[in-house]
């Protein structure tokens, strides 16, 4: 087990220099965002995917400081139906193909979010059985869009030696929990497992320690990533909550630094749950807690991190 960081909380930071930072926190590996929903701020995969001696150049200036790619995450909504969905499949078909060059064997992304009915413009997240309709909307979505995509994809992954790709289980995502992401992995094969990222989890009221017994060997990443749950405004309006992420004193939720959502002994328990299940692979600190400045978010998660790991960092 190692940790790791998705370098978008670091994305004021050159490519250099966040590598330098990086080294100095003790991490082992990155993960680096390729495009779609993150501004890919360190790599450039136009660039990379042209010119082996940039690839040469770029892997090297990760090996020299002690530093692996763990993975590399090209999260989007290319079931889109619109021109968003259009170009966040390029992306995805470039990370494959970049990932192959780069010998990087996993994979993070989203499930994607189709609409609602032949035609529609927009994505349609369906989150409850009633009107009766919503259950044939479900259905459509699943049958006649997403599988026959991942049957696709995944073949395309095998093809560029691509072993594992990890889905997060967020929200406003046809895979959003456990549950839907072995719907999906019983479908399209076991290159398909989970990115447990358990923030998400905690606003829509599951429990991240269940679900890593849930998941078992279908666990394939992990981002540490917190939530709190904000109690004067959540006990109102529950917590469906449409305010923007920088609007956080006025939302029913916030994502948080590790270990302020939830606490150092539950971080130890989550990380003693995750080992016990057999996953032996990186825990990705993902830092986007808007209240604080990004580098003082990292330490202070890595603080309750360092003290939950097996082994001495």
């Amino acid at each position: 087990m190692n940790l790791c960081i998705m370098t978008d909380s670091l994305k004021h930071l050159p490519f250099l220099q966040m590598l330098d930072k990086v080294r100095e926190w003790g991490f082992k590996s990155i993960e680096l965002g390729c495009g779609n929903w993150s501004e890919a701020p360190h790599i450039a995969l136009d660039d990379l995917l042209q010119s082996s001696a940039k690839r040469k150049e770029y892997l090297e200036a990760i090996h020299a400081r002690g530093l692996s790619i763990e993975a590399l995450n090209c999260s989007g909504n290319q079931l889109a139906p619109n021109k968003e969905g259009l170009n966040n499949k390029i992306i995805v078909e470039k990370t494959f193909e970049l990932a192959n060059l780069l010998e990087v064997r996993k994979i993070i992304m989203m499930s994607g979010l189709p609409g609602g009915a032949p035609g529609d413009k927009v994505p349609n997240w369906i989150t409850t059985s009633w009107p009766p309709s919503n259950a044939e909307i479900l259905e459509w979505q699943w049958n006649e869009v997403a599988l026959p995509y991942w049957f696709e994809t995944v073949k395309k992954a095998k093809m560029q030696g691509i072993e594992k790709i990890a889905i997060e289980n967020h929200g406003c995502q046809l895979v959003y929990n456990p549950s839907t992401l072995l719907r999906l992995r019983s479908a399209v094969g076991d290159v398909i497992g989970m990115n447990l990222d358990p923030s998400h989890l905690f606003w829509m009221g599951g429990d991240p320690i269940r679900a890593v017994r849930f998941l078992g060997k279908a666990l394939y990443h992990i981002h540490a990533k917190d939530v709190r749950i904000e109690r004067a405004q959540a006990e109102i309006d529950g917590v469906l909550d449409t305010a923007t992420i920088d609007q956080y004193p006025l939302r029913t939720w916030n994502y948080v630094a590790v270990g302020f959502g939830h606490d150092q002994i539950w971080w130890k328990e989550f990380i003693a749950v995750v080992r016990m299940v057999g996953y032996d692979d990186a825990i990705s600190l993902e830092m986007e807690d808007l209240s604080m400045d990004p580098v003082i978010g990292i330490e202070k998660s890595l603080q309750v991190l360092k003290s939950a790991f097996p082994i001495m960092l």
